[in-house]
């Protein structure tokens, strides 16, 4: 899919059932600092679970914004349409990965690394191992999708080259 002028259009259909997107800054938690970022580009690829039951959220942030909703009344409409079934709750092995060095994720971490997330319902990160001294496995609550991401670097990027060691 690619963005266009109302939001995320698709160009080209697979046969596997996955769904790669480039993502925009108000994809990130409303409160991130990098919100309106404009040099943020997130290129990602959404399982089928993740196609049925994340993507819809982030398309619909997407038209939110594009039609000049603010935070406030994004955050509104999204809790509003997950109380309403209108968006999808989240599917169990919905993951993703991203693994494009295109990518720019933020201000603070650039390039970042390659790496694979998975969606589960809101749950502490640390009752997963994730966050803590050692482990390679990062954990971020996200309250308005009512989900949390587990993110696990990788060792090389798309094209086979190594990807940075530290994270």
């Amino acid at each position: 899919m690619v963005m266009g002028r109302h939001g995320y259009e698709t160009v080209a259909k697979g046969k596997n059932g996955f769904v790669c997107v480039v993502q925009r800054s108000w994809t990130a938690g409303i409160d991130d600092p990098d919100f309106w970022n404009p040099k943020v580009r997130a290129p990602i690829c959404f399982n089928p679970a993740a196609v049925r039951s994340y993507l819809p959220q982030t398309i619909r942030k997407t038209e939110l914004i594009l039609a000049g909703r603010s935070k406030a009344q994004t955050t509104e409409d999204i809790k509003a349409a997950l109380d309403k079934k209108e968006l999808p709750t989240l599917e169990v092995g919905a993951m993703c990965y991203m693994m494009s060095k295109q990518g720019y994720l933020s201000d603070r971490d650039g390039h970042w690394h390659p790496h694979l997330m998975f969606f589960l319902p809101l749950t502490d990160p640390t009752t997963w191992g994730a966050n803590k001294p050692g482990s390679p496995v990062i954990g971020d609550e996200d309250t308005l999708g009512r989900l949390t991401v587990f993110l696990v670097p990788v060792g090389n990027w798309s094209d086979g080259t190594a990807a940075p060691h530290e994270h």
